[in-house]
């Protein structure tokens, strides 16, 4: 079974990840996506996350209708900070039978040569690159790889930054939520302060 590992805070999880998400699953040979939720990304201020089962079950509150979409823990195991090659050589250790690989914007691709072990990670896995604006020019190295598939996905140009503000002005964004997420954030007053 291939599963695309879609990594991220989710903090909040919104319709553009859905749509990222289920156009892998739906025009790729992925079996399953899974939406690993981050408990700490190295390259982020820790302070504006919430917390991170908070964040696991919206992931899961968004989720559950799509049958080949699956929320992931398993970070919140792993010792941090924590990097994208060790999770994969702890989730081949725990699946052996799965065969693993990475989704990501073009913007993430760019800045592959600067992950910890990344050519670990070319050597031993798939990257699917889902397109974004504004994403600059690609590293020469990563043009026409074996291991780097580019999927025409829609260009989604949503951030959960941008939802948190909005949020916090009291602006409606309903429509760029999935309803169970609003109502778990707006019965938890998230991100109003």
């Amino acid at each position: 079974m291939k599963i695309g590992l879609y990594f991220g805070t989710f903090n909040p999880i919104h319709i553009g990840h859905l749509i990222i998400a289920n156009h892998m699953a739906e025009h790729s040979d992925l079996d399953e996506i899974w939406m690993v939720v981050t408990p700490h990304n190295p390259h982020k201020k820790k302070s504006s996350l919430l917390d991170d089962y908070h964040r696991l079950h919206m992931v899961h509150l968004a989720t559950e209708e799509y049958s080949h979409i699956k929320p992931s823990d398993i970070e919140f195991k792993l010792p941090q900070p924590n990097y994208t090659v060790h999770t994969l050589a702890h989730l081949q250790e725990k699946y052996p039978k799965y065969e693993f690989s990475l989704i990501m914007g073009e913007d993430n691709l760019n800045s592959l040569h600067k992950w910890k072990n990344y050519e670990v990670i070319l050597q031993n896995h798939d990257i699917y690159v889902y397109p974004r604006l504004n994403s600059g020019e690609m590293d020469e190295q990563f043009v026409n790889h074996p291991k780097i598939h580019r999927i025409g996905a829609p260009v989604i140009e949503l951030s959960s930054t941008f939802i948190r503000k909005n949020i916090k002005n009291g602006k409606n964004i309903i429509p760029i939520l999935p309803p169970k997420v609003w109502k778990y954030i707006e019965h938890n007053l998230f991100y109003t302060k």
